[in-house]
């Protein structure tokens, strides 16, 4: 049974950084794309981030893309987005995704996390 479970939300104040982390298992963690979405109070479920299985590759949404990075440990089949720099805006609820294939997808994941809670106050 494959697994996503992220960690490492949290509430913070405007322009701090967190580090939200997604350990997989039941999966063979480098036959997969990773992407990390988001979904604010009200809205629908948005892309924020993607990385290939090797890690060379990454896909950003324009709104996170100089403050956000993604990466992954095939090792620890564990992926990483650092957040910096954080808005008010950026509250949500962060999910980490699965899709098999080498690329850094932006869509048509496959497996899903729980979400961790981001919570960023002015």
């Amino acid at each position: 049974q494959v697994q996503l479970v992220e960690s490492g939300g949290g509430l913070v104040q405007a322009g701090d950084s967190l580090r939200l982390s997604c350990a997989a298992s039941g999966l063979a963690f480098r036959l997969y794309s990773m992407g990390w979405f988001r979904q604010a109070p009200g809205k629908e479920r948005e892309f924020v981030a993607s990385i290939s299985w090797d890690g060379r590759s990454s896909n950003y949404a324009d709104a996170v893309k100089d403050r956000f990075t993604i990466s992954r440990d095939n090792a620890k089949n564990t992926v990483y987005l650092q957040v910096n720099s954080l808005k008010p805006a950026d509250t949500a609820v962060y999910y980490c995704a699965a899709k098999r294939g080498i690329a850094a997808y932006v869509s048509g994941y496959d497996y899903w996390g729980q979400g961790t809670q981001v919570t960023v106050s002015s």
